[in-house]
């Protein structure tokens, strides 16, 4: 089946004990998890941020994407839109691996 390349993809944020918790969308699995990585609490500054192991599970199938994100505060560029505040979170992150779980 071939990918339009508009389509998103849905990615549930598995948890403790396989809970999911979230779901981020995105046409990559590192999109999503760029989004989810944004949630992690953010630190003063990226050489400061704490790295989280984030396991998202493509809807739909049996694989979890896992990957180290961080995420810390920075100042906000100059030429910023009116709506956004002067301090913004980043994030990165970087993929570790895939897993496939058991077919229940």
């Amino acid at each position: 089946m071939a990918r339009d390349t508009d389509d998103k993809r849905n990615f549930a944020l598995r948890g403790d004990g396989d809970d999911e918790t979230s779901v981020f969308s995105g046409r990559t699995p590192r999109q999503a998890a760029l989004k989810a990585a944004r949630r992690l609490d953010a630190a003063d500054g990226e050489e400061n941020a704490s790295r989280e192991e984030l396991r998202l599970r493509e809807k739909g199938t049996h694989k979890v994407h896992i990957y180290e994100g961080w995420a810390w505060n920075e100042e906000a560029p100059s030429d910023k839109p009116d709506w956004m505040p002067e301090t913004i979170t980043e994030a990165n992150v970087s993929k570790q691996g895939i897993e496939h779980l058991e077919a229940l």
